[in-house]
């Protein structure tokens, strides 16, 4: 459920249906005067449910809006194996404006948009700029405003050595904006070594949140069952980016933790983990799953598995996939473990394990 604000100031809802064989638009709604109101927001998921066959869906996502998870709870009473499931994208962005308020990226931020808006008014100036930058611009635009303000940070460092070399030569301090007030601040914030060490600061933590976000925005593959060891991968970059030294990131970790515990948490991403054999194999050698994740897993089976002499068939057949017996544990299966997607290697490999397919 993809909402948005048209033109004219109405709120739609796009409907689209999600299967491993991609996404199709379904249909749209004007959503003007029910999309703060739960009660109405239920009735567009249950008519679309209804619509498509309970018994084909397995979630429903949308933005994290506080109607949205009021629905959520609602929709577990009517149809008990559905899951409401917070935007991945949405969350992940989430993070980026908590970090954003916080010093010292909220202030370098602040100096890299008063450095940018400063340039960009003065068309002799901005002119100068792009000499200096082979007509490149400074801020790199992106569907959120936090992701933006990660992109133009990036840019702002790519062009370091570009715009110190102009806010230093003679043609600068020739020129009429070099004896402005704002003009001078702009300039100390250009050559001070400050803004640069809060600049790659901000880019240690950004980067590997921004590598999760392309991954659970783009097309390439199903992100359901990567998202749980990619935000582990971000926050092992942060760490490693950091030296370990977890008093320059600790209170980054707590920001990703809150939105991870109360949002991204969900059975369904635990079941994916698992299920994802290209990490499952790796990740149970080294014996790096979690109880947490096993907790998920069983959690999402109950929920979508209502009889009970089923979900016992299910362990049991649980053996076969995590000793990789039988069609699992031959060569090309191995192989294919990285190089298919999991739907597409249960769907290759699974028939001797029926249920968990």
């Amino acid at each position: 459920m993809d909402k948005w604000i048209a033109r004219n100031g109405k709120m739609i809802i796009n409907v689209l249906v999600n299967s491993p064989k991609g996404s199709v638009f379904l249909e749209s709604h004007d959503a003007s005067d029910s999309s703060t109101d739960s009660n109405k927001m239920f009735n567009l998921f249950e008519k679309t449910i209804l619509k498509i066959g309970k018994e084909n869906v397995v979630q429903v996502v949308t933005d994290n809006a506080s109607e949205n998870k009021k629905t959520g709870d609602m929709l577990k009473g009517v149809f008990p194996h559905i899951f409401w499931t917070p935007c991945a994208d949405h969350c992940i962005n989430l993070m980026f404006g908590d970090i954003f308020k916080e010093a010292p990226y909220s202030t370098v931020f602040g100096k890299a948009v008063k450095i940018h808006s400063y340039i960009s008014q003065r068309e002799l100036l901005l002119n100068m700029m792009r000499r200096y930058t082979k007509q490149r611009n400074l801020v790199k635009p992106a569907k959120i405003r936090f992701t933006t303000a990660f992109l133009t940070l990036h840019s702002f460092y790519m062009q370091k050595k570009n715009l110190r070399t102009l806010f230093m030569s003679t043609k600068w301090n020739e020129s009429v904006y070099a004896k402005e007030t704002l003009g001078k601040e702009v300039a100390r914030h250009i050559i001070s070594p400050y803004f640069w060490n809060d600049t790659v600061q901000a880019l240690r933590v950004g980067g590997p949140l921004i590598n999760v976000l392309r991954m659970v925005d783009g097309e390439k593959k199903p992100p359901m069952g990567y998202i749980y060891e990619a935000m582990d991968r971000a926050k092992e970059s942060i760490e490693n980016a950091f030296n370990y030294d977890d008093r320059k990131y600790m209170n980054i970790f707590k920001i990703i933790d809150a939105r991870w515990t109360d949002q991204l948490h969900q059975p369904l991403h635990a079941a994916g983990h698992i299920l994802n054999s290209g990490l499952y194999y790796k990740n149970n050698e080294m014996k790096t799953l979690t109880e947490e994740v096993w907790l998920g897993y069983h959690a999402c089976v109950e929920r979508i598995i209502l009889d009970k002499t089923l979900q016992d068939k299910i362990g049991d057949e649980l053996g076969v996939y995590m000793k990789a017996d039988g069609l699992l544990g031959i060569e090309s299966a191995i192989r294919a473990r990285t190089l298919r997607s999991p739907v597409e290697w249960w769907m290759q490999y699974g028939h001797n394990v029926p249920n968990l397919q």
